[in-house]
C-alpha cells in the first residue's frame, strides 16, 4: 500500500484529488495539509511515501517544505511529487534542485495523476516531456558556466554517458532504447549505473546535474 499525503493551499485540490486516489486499491491517503508547514509536521508525523506538493502555499512555499523534507536526514521517504501550472509557478528548476522526484500539471487527466503517483512512489522519476521541455527553457534562461563539471563523471563509461545525455533530453527508457537500438532492460541497467556512480537520487536529479555540469547545453 502506498501512503499519500496531498498539500495544496486549495481545499477543493485536496478533497478533489484525495477522493480518486483513495479509490486506487494500492493507494491510501493518510493525509493533507493546506500548507508548506502543516505538509513538512504531518509528513514527519504520517510517514508517507509519496508527497504531492503545491508550490505556492501561504506560511511555507512548496519549495521550501520539499528542501526540508528530502533534506532531514529521514532517507528515502518520502518522495515528493510536485503539482504545479507552468504560468503561475517560476520554481521549476528550483524545486528539482531541492529534491522533488517528478511534476504533473494539476490539469494532467486522472489517470496520470495515478501513474504518476506509483511511478514515483517505485522510487523512480517523473519526468513529463512538457515538464522537461519547460526544465530545458530554464536552463537555457540561465546558464550556469562557473560550476565545475564533476569529477563523478568520469567514472561514467561512453555509453552511460550517452544514456545520460538522453535522459536530459526527456528521453524515456523506451525512448533511449529505441535509439540506441538495445532492449529496454539495458538501458534500464544503464540507468541504474548512472544513478549509483553520480550517487543521484534519481532522474530528475540526473537532468539537473547534466544541464547544469554542461554536459548537455539547453537547446542542444
Amino acid at each position: 500500500m502506498i501512503k499519500l499525503l496531498i498539500a495544496d493551499d486549495q481545499a477543493m485540490v485536496r478533497q478533489g484529488f484525495g477522493a480518486l486516489l483513495a479509490a486506487q486499491p494500492d493507494l491510501l491517503v493518510v493525509g493533507d495539509a493546506a500548507n508548506g508547514a502543516e505538509a513538512v509536521a504531518a509528513a514527519r508525523r504520517l510517514d508517507p511515501d509519496v508527497v504531492l506538493m503545491d508550490i505556492r502555499m501561504p506560511v511555507l512555499d512548496g519549495l521550501a517544505a520539499t528542501r526540508q523534507l528530502v533534506g532531514d536526514g529521514r532517507g528515502e521517504r518520502p518522495r515528493v511529487l510536485i503539482l504545479t501550472t507552468f504560468d503561475l509557478d517560476d520554481y521549476v528548476y528550483d524545486a528539482l534542485r531541492a529534491g522533488a522526484s517528478g511534476f504533473l500539471l494539476k490539469d494532467a487527466p486522472a489517470a496520470d495523476l495515478v501513474h504518476a503517483v506509483r511511478v514515483v512512489a517505485a522510487g523512480d522519476a517523473l519526468l513529463a516531456p512538457a515538464v522537461t521541455r519547460r526544465l530545458i527553457a530554464e536552463f537555457a534562461a540561465r546558464p550556469r558556466p562557473d560550476r565545475p563539471r564533476p569529477v563523478s563523471l568520469a567514472a561514467l563509461t561512453a555509453r552511460e554517458t550517452e544514456v545520460l545525455r538522453l535522459i536530459a533530453r526527456g528521453r524515456s527508457n523506451a525512448e533511449i532504447a529505441a535509439e540506441l537500438v538495445v532492449a529496454e532492460q539495458t538501458v534500464k541497467t544503464h540507468v541504474g549505473r548512472v544513478l549509483g556512480k553520480l550517487h543521484l537520487r534519481d532522474r530528475a536529479q540526473a537532468v539537473v546535474l547534466a544541464y547544469e555540469s554542461g554536459l548537455v547545453a539547453a537547446g542542444e
